[in-house]
């Protein structure tokens, strides 16, 4: 599956994002990883409707001082709502991380209760 893999992040992040590639889970909420296009650290994917996974992204230009965040086991997320489904993006940490969910997976948060300890043990807060 491709995935556009994000352009030149800094080198903090994207030694967080090699370090956070080795400790993803091979299952995510019961979907199995796939195969990317190109295969990179800065990306991943599970099922067969994909979950992508996308390291290393900008500050998201909807993140504003009164955005309201939501916090799944430690890890603090910003959630945008897609046509179909959402993008969810960590935020306070060295990488932004994007993980866009399909809504065919709803509720679409129940995906990121699997990335928050390798978040937490791989992506260090800024």
């Amino acid at each position: 599956m491709r995935v556009a893999v994000p352009a030149s992040p800094p080198a903090t992040a994207a030694a967080a994002c090699a370090a956070l590639a080795t400790e993803l889970p091979k299952t995510l909420n019961g979907l199995t990883a796939r195969p990317t296009d190109p295969s990179s650290a800065l990306v991943a994917a599970w099922g067969k409707d994909p979950v992508v996974l996308r390291c290393g992204v900008p500050k998201p230009a909807a993140l504003q001082p009164t955005s309201e965040l939501i916090t799944v086991n430690g890890v603090d997320w910003l959630p945008e709502q897609l046509t179909e489904g959402y993008r969810f993006t960590t935020t306070g940490r060295v990488a932004n991380v994007e993980v866009t969910v399909p809504q065919a997976y709803r509720p679409e948060v129940n995906l990121l209760v699997d990335l928050a300890a390798p978040f937490k043990a791989t992506v260090p807060s800024a």
